[in-house]
């Protein structure tokens, strides 16, 4: 039995899986994954209090779309079923689900009919995300439909007699402005849970695991970026362990301007963390000489990640362990869920195979966590404010934040650029307000005017990404104040050389990502 109240997510492959896990974090109560295969005795082992069905990929009445046991629906437990979730449950139960005449994308405007159960304390109409082309076409007589919209009539069910719930669209995304309410009516109302999960609890956990699962006589190795998420796995580990952990930073070229620097202040002066800093620029560069695609720019920046690490462990005498700050986005994005169904967004060097190549067992305290999560671990643990809140950064680094290929002019730009658009953030109290923000190098040249002519002398376009986003799996663009975004613009276009251009992203995600490679 474990030790505090849980909800199961049963996870058909979606992108959306661990978002749904961390709204219900959010409102304090632990939950995990679990896969399809889950049986009915299994989920009393494992004496959960609810389970939540995600959505998925595939449609219901395809060959070989995962699905559940029908048990599970029927043992009394409350479930909800999100999307793909409700069509499952809905079809398991005796109903029938077909491709929809019309598909629904985006912000759909939902119509209540029974503002109860897990719609309760919502108004007759409320502003839904829909992401499906699939549609429940008839329920059986044990359901009742809750809610409807224009293209979807039944939108929401409940079952007479059993605690079975399912809603077509998506409650755990920022884009469902009452999803939070749907989700706490479940957990509490329906499932009666008390909200016992705390961020102390998350580093209390961690730390035992680590300390239970390092010898006494063996060491740790982390590989330390300088980012949030590798830091505060630093910080954990060293919790756990003392002065066992061996940080290495490999100065692969194509980090932001001074990172090593501000690296090496931090954990080795401040800290007292034990540091080795590998300068391996040239060979990266070397590696990607002639590059242009950014699938295998990621898989090469990774492969001589693994060869630095190999050579640098050598002279770390007991190191048996590799400490990692995955976390959950970078496992979703990589195909790396618990049902395999998931569809790869972009692989990231530091998912998947690093421990077997490296002979390292794996470390990963925060595997589970999203990236607001690690934060609020990282403060508890007394990491400085700058470094928890410092916007992420790719483990690939400026090289997928360059289209096309990387040289070392190029990514002086970039740095040059992007130290702008920091230092104009922080100037203007933006920095905080938005979630990542970060320029990108675009080789195409264009037309300019240079004192009294036409001039081409600018060979680089510099777009401005700045996003808000509380969980990094969905995000919007942030309308950021015009004479901000002048003064980036202007300031980049004099003081870049070769840069005649500023554009501005104005894309969300989804459909677009958060990096453009």
């Amino acid at each position: 039995m474990p030790v505090r109240e849980t909800i199961g997510i049963i996870d058909f492959g979606s992108q959306y899986s661990q978002l749904i896990a961390r709204r219900v974090r959010e409102s304090h109560v632990y939950s995990e994954l679990l896969s399809p295969q889950v049986t009915p005795q299994q989920l009393r082992e494992l004496g959960v209090r609810g389970l939540i069905l995600s959505g998925g990929p595939a449609s219901v009445y395809a060959a070989g779309a995962p699905t559940c046991a029908r048990g599970v629906l029927e043992m009394g437990l409350p479930v909800l079923g999100i999307c793909y979730g409700m069509q499952i449950a809905c079809q398991l139960l005796g109903g029938q689900v077909q491709a929809g005449q019309t598909r629904e994308y985006g912000r759909v405007r939902l119509r209540v009919t029974q503002p109860a159960d897990v719609l309760a304390h919502l108004a007759p109409e409320v502003n839904v995300w829909m992401s499906h082309g699939d549609v429940v076409t008839q329920v059986a007589d044990c359901f009742e439909s809750l809610a409807t919209t224009s293209g979807c009539p039944v939108a929401a069910v409940r079952h007479k007699s059993l605690p079975v719930f399912g809603v077509q669209f998506h409650p755990e995304v920022s884009h469902t402005p009452d999803g939070e309410q749907i989700i706490r009516n479940f957990v509490y109302d329906i499932c009666g849970c008390q909200g016992d999960w705390r961020v102390q609890s998350v580093i209390e956990s961690a730390v035992a695991t680590i300390s239970e699962q390092v010898g006494p006589e063996e060491r740790v190795i982390c590989g330390l970026s300088g980012g949030v998420d590798s830091s505060v796995t630093a910080a954990l580990v060293h919790r756990a362990i003392g002065d066992r952990l061996v940080n290495i930073f490999v100065d692969n070229g194509l980090c932001r301007r001074r990172e090593a620097e501000l690296v090496a202040i931090t954990f080795r002066d401040h800290f007292g963390m034990d540091l080795r800093v590998v300068d391996a620029r040239d060979r990266f560069l070397t590696k990607l000489a002639g590059v242009l695609d950014p699938q295998q720019k990621r898989q090469i920046i990774g492969h001589e990640f693994i060869e630095v690490f190999k050579q640098e462990a050598k002279s770390i005498a007991g190191a048996r362990f590799l400490a990692q700050g995955t976390i959950y986005p970078d496992v979703i994005e990589s195909g790396h869920g618990p049902t395999g169904h998931a569809a790869v967004i972009k692989f990231h060097h530091n998912v998947g195979g690093l421990p077997a190549v490296l002979g390292f067992e794996l470390v990963e305290p925060l595997r589970n966590l999203f990236k607001d999560e690690v934060r609020l671990v990282g403060e508890a643990l007394g990491l400085p404010e700058t470094l928890v809140w410092r916007h992420p950064f790719p483990g690939p680094g400026l090289a997928v934040r360059i289209a096309g290929e990387v040289t070392a002019d190029r990514l002086e730009l970039l740095r040059s650029a992007d130290e702008i658009l920091l230092e104009e953030l922080h100037a203007a109290g933006w920095y905080r307000k938005v979630a990542q923000g970060f320029a990108v190098l675009v080789p195409v040249s264009s037309v300019g005017v240079m004192g009294d002519g036409r001039s081409y002398e600018g060979q680089h376009l510099i777009v401005i990404r700045l996003v808000e986003s509380k969980d990094f799996m969905t995000a919007d663009w942030v309308h950021i104040d015009y004479g901000v975004l002048a003064t980036i613009s202007n300031r980049i276009i004099n003081e870049v050389h070769g840069v005649n251009r500023v554009a501005y992203d104005v894309s969300s995600k989804p459909p677009s990502t958060i990096e453009w490679q």
